[in-house]
């Protein structure tokens, strides 16, 4: 996983660097997100590798209809370099790069069961307050934590789960 991050980092750089030029964050962002789900099917992945596959024809099966020249090109060469299934991992770190520097932290907030819209919003102030940034917030559910939830910002993980109250327990009344 590192490796492909390694890997991903220059060209997620270089697609910000283009947006950034073209003021496109937003329709970079969903060139790139659609791009990213294409190469993650599991279907098209194995057809990515595949010697018999044009460069232009992968670019045409990850491409969106209504991807503009410089997402095409882009995408061009991913596919010249062999590097098309780093999609995903160019996507989220051009997702950071983006949020960065548009001073917003995203957060991804973990409950045992969905949250309703006035927790979040507390959470999403409360986040606010102590990044001194915009947050956008997703969510997910995992049932595992039993209660309580787990916010992820960045470097930062709060949590607030019984399942993690009761390992900190049990790591305390171990020793």
């Amino acid at each position: 996983m590192s490796l492909e991050i390694t890997l991903a980092r220059p060209y997620a750089r270089a697609a910000f660097g283009i947006a950034r030029d073209a003021d496109a964050f937003a329709a970079w962002s969903d060139a790139l997100a659609f791009a990213a789900r294409v190469a993650a099917d599991p279907q098209v992945r194995p057809l990515l590798g595949n010697p018999g596959l044009t460069d232009d024809a992968a670019v045409a099966l990850v491409a969106p209809d209504d991807a503009q020249a410089d997402v095409r090109d882009f995408l061009g060469l991913l596919a010249e370099n062999g590097r098309l299934v780093l999609l995903p991992e160019v996507a989220g770190l051009y997702e950071d790069l983006r949020a960065e520097a548009e001073h917003v932290v995203r957060a991804t907030v973990t409950s045992a069961s969905a949250l309703p819209d006035g927790e979040l919003q507390a959470i999403r102030d409360a986040l606010k307050r102590r990044f001194g940034r915009e947050v956008q917030v997703e969510t997910a559910v995992d049932e595992a934590l039993i209660g309580g939830a787990v916010i992820s910002a960045g470097d930062v993980v709060i949590d607030g789960s019984l399942r993690g109250k009761l390992a900190r327990l049990q790591s305390a009344l171990s020793q």
